[in-house]
């Protein structure tokens, strides 16, 4: 997870250094997200021929291999092998994705919200450790940044360790007279719509203004690194610290309410980064954004094993997630392009009508549950 962070934290800023003009500068992040986008279907393929635990080893791998090929990109000054190494970053984005599935396949239903929470705590880490990376590195070397991504490769190094004892569990055969049904039956299904756009809209609203907040707080309105790191890392935190509660959220809510709760969090987001740009605006608007996603990511992953069979799991995982994080590219490419050419204001404004259709769909949802 501190992968992420870094690359979000330090991918805009590294972008605005290298990148030939400042409407580029946050295409390093934006192609984070379009890797993973484009490694979500190959990764899951690979994972249900080889299995959960060697696809991780071998991610875990291969990471290493991107990181000094980002290295090389910095001590070359090349913004576009730059841009390359993040995009190739997305596979292991995609393919670290899946622990929150890996997690909900090792428990009873009942508790898959705990156990996706379970994971996602891991994030409250990275949201220390993925800027505290990227900071404590920046000077170790000549080149800026480049003492950063070692240290991002011992995390890797350490997460190769862990994942060598994870266990996994077997994937279950078609039960008797459970035929497989096709794709299009499945994505039809109410549950599936609210599962899918729920957590879709959660990532690509997060996902835009939180790359556009660094650009708009450090290179705008001059904000120093400290200060944007801060409200970055209160973000993360906010992310992330939501899980700890989940089962006594999930337990007075329900997922439904939840969700809508998520929906509620990102208007007040909006409104009070509207209200001005101060860093308390920021702050607390960034923090209000990662309390959003945690609602709305964990009741749409934990609702989404209702819409398919354990032996549909991994088609069905894979078109959840390539719709999710290929609306989250777009959102992505688009932050820089908006900042830096109509401002923060428009920026927030463009994601209103996204949150009304996300009301609706929730409303049409729960209203069709107690008919």
């Amino acid at each position: 997870m501190s992968l992420s962070v870094f690359v979000i934290f330090l991918g805009g800023i590294i972008g605005q250094t290298l990148a030939p003009s400042d409407s580029l500068s946050t295409l390093p992040v934006a192609l984070l997200v379009v890797g993973t986008a484009s490694g979500i279907i190959p990764i899951n393929k690979i994972m249900s021929i080889f299995g959960r635990r060697k696809t991780f080893l071998g991610v875990c791998t291969y990471t290493l291999v991107i990181i000094a090929l980002a290295i090389t990109s910095l001590e070359a000054q090349s913004f576009y092998l730059f841009c390359m190494a993040t995009f190739l970053f997305g596979i292991t984005t995609a393919t670290m994705n899946q622990f929150r599935f890996a997690a909900i396949e090792s428990v009873e239903e009942n508790l898959s919200a705990t156990a996706t929470s379970a994971v996602l705590i891991g994030g409250l880490v990275s949201a220390f450790l993925g800027p505290e990376l990227a900071t404590l590195g920046r000077d170790i070397l000549e080149t800026d940044f480049v003492g950063s991504f070692i240290l991002l490769g011992g995390c890797f190094i350490t997460a190769f360790v862990l994942l060598w004892f994870y266990q996994q569990t077997s994937a279950l055969k078609p039960k008797q007279g459970e035929a497989t049904r096709n794709l299009n039956t499945i994505i039809k299904q109410p549950v599936f719509i609210v599962a899918m756009s729920s957590a879709a809209v959660g990532y690509i609203v997060m996902s835009y203004l939180m790359t556009a907040t660094p650009m708009s707080m450090h290179v705008i309105d001059g904000f120093s690194l400290e200060q944007t790191k801060f409200v970055i890392q209160s973000h993360v935190i906010a992310m992330f610290f939501p899980s700890l509660f989940t089962p006594i959220i999930v337990k007075i809510l329900g997922l439904g309410k939840m969700m809508f709760t998520g929906v509620l969090l990102y208007v007040a987001c909006v409104a009070i980064a509207l209200s001005g740009h101060a860093l308390d605006n920021y702050w607390i608007s960034l923090i209000l954004l990662g309390l959003g996603w945690n609602f709305l990511f964990i009741g749409g992953t934990s609702l989404l094993p209702k819409a398919y069979h354990e032996h549909e799991k991994f088609k069905v995982q894979s078109v959840n997630d390539f719709l999710i994080f290929s609306l989250q590219a777009i959102a992505s490419l688009s932050a820089g392009w908006f900042v830096f050419n109509f401002g923060w204001e428009v920026v927030l404004l463009s994601v209103v009508p996204l949150l009304i259709t996300q009301l609706m769909i929730l409303l049409w949802w729960l209203n069709k549950k107690h008919t």
